[in-house]
Parts: C-alpha cells; sequence; structure tokens
C-alpha cells in the first residue's frame, strides 16, 4: 500500500511540475526579438537589432522545450544553468534567398522578428540558421535579463482595431491567428473584413483545421495603407501599404511577399497574434508563405480561396511545395536532392523513414506510378516530382492542396502533419 501511495504522489508530482512548468520559468508577458540575417550564398550572420516587451503571452504554454519539425532555423532559449526554456523552429525569406542567382553576387540584409514568452531570470538566446543541405550557416547567442531597462516596454501601446472572426476559445489557450490588411486604404476596412471572412472560413473548411476549429482564433486585424493595391514593380508601380509588399522577389514575376517583418509586428503590437495571414488587395495572381513568418497571397483574384490554405500549408505546418517544373526546374536550388528535406510532405529518398513510409500500403511500389485510381482516391505513395523539381524529390499523393488549386483536400500526410502541430502548440 505504502509502495503504491509513493507511485501516486510521484505521478502527481510529475503533472504538477509539467502544469507549472510555463509559471516556474516565465512571466506572463511578450518578448519580441528584432534580428537582422544578412549575407550572401557563401557567407551569413545574424545581428540582434532590438528587444521590447509587452503584457500577456499568447503563445503555446505546452511542449515549451520541443518543436514539432526542424524548419531551416531555431530559436532556444536556455536558462544560465544550460536547461531548455523554450523553443521554435523557423524558416525565413533570407534563407531562400540565399539559394538564389542573386546572392551569389551580391550581399543584402533581411529583417526577421521572433516572439518569445519573457523569462522570470536571465536566460540565454541561441538562434541558429541552417543552409539548404541541413548544415549550420550561423550561430548567435545572445543574453536576455528580463530586468534590462532598454527592453522598450510597449504595453501602454494603444492597438489598431480588431475584430474576432473566428473565437475558438481563450486567446491564451487557442491558437491566434492575425489577419492584416495590405492595400487596404481607410474606407476599404468593410471589403478588407468581408474578404477576412472568406480567409478564415476557407481556411476551416478543410481538414484537419475543421476537426480542431475550438483551437483557433482568428483575428482580422484593421491596418490601413495610404495607398490602395500592392506594389508591382514590374509596371513601374510601387505604393504605400501596411507592410509593404510587392511582386517580382527574387525577380519572379508572381512571388508577392514583404521585407518589412518588423511592421508586420507593429501592427499587432498588443493583439494576440501567433500566426499572421496578410491579404493583398489586388486582383493579380501570387503571393507566398514561409514557416512560422507569413502567409501573403492576393484576396481578389479568382483563385483567392485554395492558395490562401495553400499559403497557410506552407507558413503554419511547415508544408514544402509539391509541384514541380517539367521543362525547367525554376527555385531548383531551394532544396539539394543529396539530402533529406526538412519539410514533412517532400523527400529525396535519403531517409525516407522519418517521413511518411509508415502510410504507404504495403503492395505500392516505391517510386510509385501514377494511376487515375490512385489520382482520384488519393492514394499515399511516392510520386516523383515536387519542390519545384521534376526528378529527384517525391510527394505523396499525385494530387493536394500543396500542389493543385483544383485538389478538394489536403492529403493524408499533410493532414498528419498540420495536426501534428496544432496538437504541439494546444491541448
Amino acid at each position: 500500500m505504502r509502495r503504491l501511495l509513493l507511485i501516486v504522489a510521484a505521478l502527481l508530482a510529475t503533472t504538477i511540475s509539467h502544469a507549472q512548468s510555463f509559471d516556474d520559468n516565465f512571466s506572463d508577458a511578450t518578448l519580441r526579438i528584432d534580428y537582422t540575417f544578412a549575407g550572401n550564398a557563401d557567407s551569413q550572420f545574424v545581428a540582434l537589432r532590438g528587444l521590447s516587451s509587452t503584457d500577456n503571452w499568447w503563445g503555446r504554454r505546452i511542449n515549451l522545450d520541443s518543436t514539432p519539425m526542424k524548419g531551416n532555423g531555431d530559436l532556444t532559449l536556455y536558462s544560465e544553468a544550460g536547461d531548455i526554456l523554450y523553443k521554435t523552429s523557423f524558416s525565413s525569406l533570407f534563407q531562400e534567398w540565399i539559394t538564389t542567382p542573386e546572392a551569389k553576387t551580391s550581399t543584402h540584409s533581411f529583417e526577421f522578428t521572433l516572439l518569445v514568452p519573457m523569462p522570470l531570470k536571465v536566460a540565454v538566446a541561441e538562434l541558429v540558421l541552417r543552409n539548404n543541405e541541413g548544415e549550420v550557416a550561423c550561430t548567435l547567442r545572445h543574453r536576455i535579463d528580463p530586468n534590462d531597462k532598454l527592453i522598450r516596454n510597449l504595453s501602454q501601446h494603444q492597438p489598431l482595431a480588431y475584430e474576432y472572426l473566428h473565437r475558438g476559445g481563450d486567446s491564451k489557450e487557442a491558437i491566434d491567428v492575425a489577419i492584416l490588411a495590405e492595400g487596404y486604404t481607410a474606407e476599404q476596412m468593410e471589403l478588407f473584413l468581408a474578404d477576412a471572412r472568406i480567409a478564415t472560413e476557407e481556411i476551416l473548411s478543410y481538414e484537419p483545421f475543421n476537426k480542431h476549429r475550438d483551437k483557433f482564433n482568428f483575428i482580422a486585424v484593421l491596418s490601413p495603407s495610404v495607398d490602395s493595391n500592392v506594389s508591382v514593380p514590374q509596371d513601374d508601380a510601387w505604393r504605400d501599404t501596411a507592410v509593404g509588399s510587392n511582386f517580382l522577389t527574387f525577380y519572379m514575376d508572381r512571388y508577392l511577399t514583404s521585407a518589412n517583418v518588423y511592421a508586420m509586428y507593429d501592427i499587432v503590437t498588443n493583439i494576440p497574434c501567433e500566426h499572421f495571414v496578410i491579404l493583398a488587395n489586388t486582383d493579380t495572381y501570387g503571393g507566398g508563405g514561409i514557416y512560422n513568418s507569413y502567409t501573403l497571397t492576393t484576396a481578389h483574384h479568382s483563385a483567392f480561396r485554395p492558395v490562401v490554405v495553400h499559403e497557410f500549408g506552407h507558413s503554419f505546418a511547415g508544408l514544402g511545395d509539391e509541384y514541380f517544373y517539367t521543362t525547367t526546374d525554376n527555385n531548383d536550388e531551394m532544396h539539394s536532392i543529396a539530402h533529406e528535406p526538412w519539410e514533412p510532405n517532400i523527400t529525396t529518398l535519403v531517409d525516407f523513414e522519418s517521413k511518411w513510409a509508415d502510410m504507404v500500403a504495403e503492395g505500392v511500389e516505391i517510386p510509385t506510378a501514377v494511376t487515375p485510381e490512385r489520382t482520384a482516391n488519393y492514394t499515399v505513395g511516392v510520386y516523383e516530382g515536387g519542390g519545384y523539381r521534376s526528378k529527384g524529390i517525391y510527394r505523396p499523393t499525385d494530387i493536394c492542396r500543396m500542389r493543385n488549386n483544383t485538389a478538394d483536400r489536403f492529403c493524408p500526410v499533410c493532414q498528419r502533419a498540420i495536426e501534428k502541430v496544432i496538437l504541439h502548440q494546444a491541448q
């Protein structure tokens, strides 16, 4: 009997310790860390730009010392004793840029921001960037003292107007997705709200988002722009917009991104936010999605609904593009075929066991041939073509929301990956 009581007590102590782990190490406040990523194809480095703080921590309070996937980089907060207090992974526009031809002849800098819970005691932050072969490219370690007088306190900053479009739970427990207006003037906010409702409804209509609706909040942030529409450099059209987005990113006509990451975080100061969806007020096709950075997509193109879901698959769940080019392999330096990519839904077969090998049914050959029946049934296999390359990279199914705008769902592999991220962030 005594042994049983001791076991029960130990289990209770473990449960209590786990439940209290956030409060043991963090205050209910947010630390914003602004970085500068800089370099070229041969050399990269990271610099600390500044620190600021706000009341309330809206992020996850569970699984603090782990990440659901590797990403192209990560940030870890350590105690002075070396214990992991918090960890997050991400990708960035900079890490994509260094694989482009331009990066072989010029050096650029990029903004990047991360939000972490405010530590109660002095902590050490370690930021790591990796290249497209998964090798560490550069590392920065810096000290965080919660009592540092140079951490700018923004708690009294008046937030922009915002509106909950879907409220699944308390913002300190649910996953908060902030939808920002880009290229909508103050007079066009009703149009933005209508577009934001469409984006919210569309994302939540897909599994596994739909069955976990109670774990999400979608919040429309009324961020007005001086000019309507967004910048289109190929047409010599530069506009003054909320986050300064533009087409022709990396000289690709339809790639719409923003280098003004600090501005995004300025907009959501004192507003619950863990993920960004940025809607661009234009009917031109384009957009982009970067894992744990942002989704940016055009709201008035006919493919708005499937594209916003596709891009959110990138930014929320780190899913890779499953489409490819049969004539020329654009973006072909994004992934090295000699290395297993970290994205959960593409593989080079270098380490397929770490991907979806357990989901391939007996009798399905590897590589897998495309047949009408397999296409119609979303049969999981290993189909060549993905990650922009027609050869050497493989996808789980013939069609999927991460490949085709006409696909009506995420494939089973993508659904599993999305659910893993959801359950890592919210119980």
